[in-house]
């Protein structure tokens, strides 16, 4: 299902979709991103997705439409090859909840977190 509108929030870090006569959906960017349709999350087969990690901080740099069928994201992350039909964003509003509680389980058992780890520099 299309949505008649999309609105990017910058500072609260979330897309909303808005359906016709229905209440604005909201999805994080952290959420779109790790959830992202993408081989490079995905990979090319069951059992061949790649755990996204440190994604919490991630934004939204730019959503540009795929035709009829969906929109491209860009994440300040560099990531940007996943195309998120229409169908994919509504299943992700309509299964936010589990898709959301199963990525935190998956994080936990590989002892991975949300956060991206700081850099530090040591002088020579």
């Amino acid at each position: 299902m299309k949505p008649s509108d999309i609105k990017v929030q910058k500072a609260k870090k979330q897309m909303a979709l808005i359906y016709q006569d229905q209440a604005p959906v909201y999805l994080s960017f952290e959420f779109l991103r790790v959830h992202s349709p993408s081989a490079e999350v995905r990979g090319h087969g069951v059992g061949q997705e790649v755990l996204q990690v440190g994604k919490k901080d991630v934004s939204i740099q730019n959503i540009e439409p795929v035709g009829n069928y969906g929109v491209k994201i860009s994440f300040d992350d560099g990531h940007a090859s996943g195309i998120f039909s229409w169908d994919y964003l509504y299943h992700c509003t309509q299964n936010q909840d589990k898709m959301w509680e199963n990525y935190l389980l998956k994080l936990k058992d590989s002892n991975q977190t949300r956060i991206a780890p700081s850099i530090s520099f040591k002088a020579l």
